[in-house]
């Protein structure tokens, strides 16, 4: 499957999943929702190998990277992030993860000995640029005080773990292990560390009983894990890490599409400018728009 074809599957679903996400939100606390999630996923993912005869054995050094991968990607990142958004609004949230891009590079080139393509930095610039005009009418409700701190170091170790999750994924791809039997142990291992934090920490273990509870869990588990998260680490394997999170600047473009449609979110020239901003960046990191082409057209 062609890269364009991957990068919309994953940014169509996940710019989609906050839906489903407000769905689970006061009926059970956010990290067991986020246990059960991956959970189910990765014995989705097993159920399929088993019916394929694909064998789930991979090298004990690979499963030491892939407990790490997801403990990184699966359960930290999501529990520290479920948990700034407590305390900061979603659009600060959207406009700092930007900076993961920044995060992959680095750690990237540190950890993996890969150059710093320098697309990929500008493209990132470019579309930081573009999501701060994007959420900058949302700004105007941000206090600065204590709490917003807290949150605000939630999120960037949410995203920091994303980073290193990224990099060891690429890594664990580089050798060229299976997408589908690595997610599912790295879902396996994230799962399992999740719901060991819920016990250590005495969470409130609840049934819900609300049916569109159960209906949002079917497509985050679904769509939202085993097809984006499979789709996303062809990403990762095809064109590495640091491209791949461009995604996480695409998405939420695709969830103002839906806020527009379902909640009426009223577009500004702040926003349009904003999107534009963000395609080009997009256009630059992939290589689709050159770099000699602007330094010409400047």
């Amino acid at each position: 499957m062609s890269n364009p074809v991957l990068f919309s599957i994953v940014s169509l679903i996940w710019g989609t999943t906050w839906i489903a996400i407000t769905f689970q939100l006061g009926e059970l606390d956010p990290i067991l929702s986020v246990a059960i999630r991956f959970s189910l996923a990765a014995v989705i993912l097993g159920g399929y190998c088993i019916f394929k005869g694909l064998s789930l054995r991979l090298p004990t050094h690979l499963h030491i990277k892939m407990a790490t991968a997801g403990l990184c990607l699966y359960g930290l990142e999501y529990s520290f992030l479920y948990l700034s958004q407590q305390y900061v609004i979603s659009a600060l949230v959207a406009v700092m993860s930007s900076g993961m891009i920044y995060i992959n590079v680095v750690l990237r080139r540190v950890f993996l000995k890969k150059p710093i393509r320098l697309e990929v930095v500008l493209g990132g610039a470019f579309g930081m640029l573009g999501m701060g005009l994007i959420f900058y009418p949302e700004f105007s409700h941000v206090q600065a005080d204590t709490v917003l701190a807290f949150g605000i170091a939630l999120a960037l170790a949410s995203f920091l773990f994303a980073g290193v999750g990224n990099v060891i994924s690429e890594r664990i791809l580089d050798y060229g292990t299976p997408v589908i039997q690595m997610n599912f142990w790295a879902m396996s291992y994230g799962a399992l560390g999740i719901f060991s934090f819920a016990i250590m920490t005495d969470v409130e273990w609840i049934l819900p009983t609300r049916w569109q509870f159960y209906l949002a869990l079917i497509y985050l588990t679904v769509f939202g894990s085993v097809i984006a998260f499979g789709a996303y680490m062809k990403l990762i394997r095809q064109m590495g890490s640091d491209k791949t999170t461009y995604v996480a600047l695409v998405y939420p473009i695709v969830a103002l599409c839906a806020s527009t449609l379902f909640e009426g979110y009223q577009w500004y020239l702040a926003s349009v400018l904003g999107v534009l901003l963000v395609i080009i960046g997009n256009a630059i990191a992939m290589g689709k728009l050159s770099l000699k082409y602007l330094g010409n057209s400047a």
